[in-house]
């Protein structure tokens, strides 16, 4: 790959500068070890939420709430995100992000527990966009729960499904890469869903729910 092209990507990442509250969250989130979605990984998240006028979004993973915060630019006022998220110290944190944003807190709910419990609670084809970035050997389980649980149209935004250019190393061959590099290749192929995948961040797989 040439250098243009690294650079370029380098530059297509930054694009979209962060605000004060992102900044404040991703190093809340750095420091407890959750590590946040990248700028442009963020961006595209806005971009997608906005592009499908989303009211009800579910997350799994809030992390410190970066990937929250950008979420929550791209909906309405009167949208709600709905976070989940298993270490309690991070969900403090989401909170904390939010709440130095600005956002009403009538706008999040932080659900505290494993997303493998709560997501077969949630209703079918209610939720307009979800968002996944939990634990990744789990990326399967979450996956069918979120298509069950988006309505016609909604998006599947999917984090990490390039998993740090492992995913495209056929010599990688550890068990998360296997995971993630599976479930690409299953959802490419099925026709529940429009496909794509982004090589934003970490790689970022969008479908579209037929």
């Amino acid at each position: 790959m040439s250098g243009q092209k690294v650079a370029s990507w380098a530059y297509a990442e930054d694009f979209v500068g962060e605000t004060v509250a992102l900044d404040a969250a991703r190093a809340r989130g750095e420091q407890l070890g959750a590590t946040p979605v990248l700028a442009g990984t963020g961006a595209a998240l806005r971009m997608l939420a906005a592009a499908c006028h989303a009211k009800t979004i579910v997350e799994i993973g809030s992390g410190a709430g970066v990937s929250g915060l950008w979420i929550l630019e791209g909906m309405p006022a009167d949208g709600v995100l709905t976070t989940i998220e298993i270490q309690p110290e991070h969900g403090r944190a989401a909170k904390q992000a939010f709440a130095q944003a600005g956002v009403p807190a009538n706008r999040t709910r932080i659900i505290t527990g494993d997303a493998r419990d709560v997501l077969p609670r949630l209703t079918d084809g209610a939720y307009d966009m979800v968002h996944v970035d939990g634990d990744k050997k789990d990326y399967p389980g979450y996956v069918e729960q979120a298509i069950r649980i988006l309505r016609r149209g909604g998006v599947l935004a999917i984090d990490n499904m390039l998993w740090h250019d492992k995913v495209a190393d056929p010599a990688a061959r550890d068990e998360v890469t296997g995971i993630i590099r599976d479930l690409g290749k299953r959802l490419r192929d099925d026709e529940r869903v429009i496909p794509t995948l982004l090589p934003v961040g970490d790689g970022l797989f969008v479908a579209i729910k037929r």
